[in-house]
């Protein structure tokens, strides 16, 4: 089974979606990719999220989980659990608070094969994740 991984800016608009959703379909149709994962904690999160439940119908065969950070205890959280599936990495009820995301980060990584990113900048959490997912021969698209 092959996966990809999504890390972007949060303040990602949907003008993109276009990009994004030849991006995923190109990792469905040539290199096989059928499992997803994707965080949820802003625009980018949310985008991939949708596009990837509409690709369901097209290509019913795929799965996506939204990946928690935390174990879901706001509502917020727990309307996530409803609308997506959703998983919570390894280890994330053992990692403290401050830590969980980059911990649930980390694990996206090393569970995909493949990374599609959008930023727009050199810094932040989502810039951090594509180094890494270089640095660990991930093979990242970058829209």
């Amino acid at each position: 089974m092959r996966r990809c991984t999504f890390f972007g800016h949060r303040d990602y608009r949907n003008e993109r979606d276009d990009d994004l959703k030849i991006a995923i379909e190109y990792l469905i149709t040539h290199h096989q990719v059928t499992e997803f994962y994707v965080g949820h904690q802003g625009n980018f999160d949310r985008a991939v999220c949708r596009l990837l439940k509409d690709l369901q119908k097209a290509y019913p065969y795929i799965l996506y989980y939204v990946v928690l950070a935390y174990i879901p205890t706001t509502s917020s959280t727990k309307a996530i659990t409803q609308q997506h599936p959703t998983i919570l990495p390894e280890g994330a009820e053992t990692v403290l608070p401050k830590f969980a995301i980059l911990h649930r980060n980390r694990w996206m990584i090393e569970q995909s094969d493949y990374v599609i990113a959008y930023i727009t900048h050199s810094y932040g959490g989502a810039a951090q994740c594509v180094q890494l997912a270089q640095t660990k021969n991930k093979t990242v698209t970058l829209l």
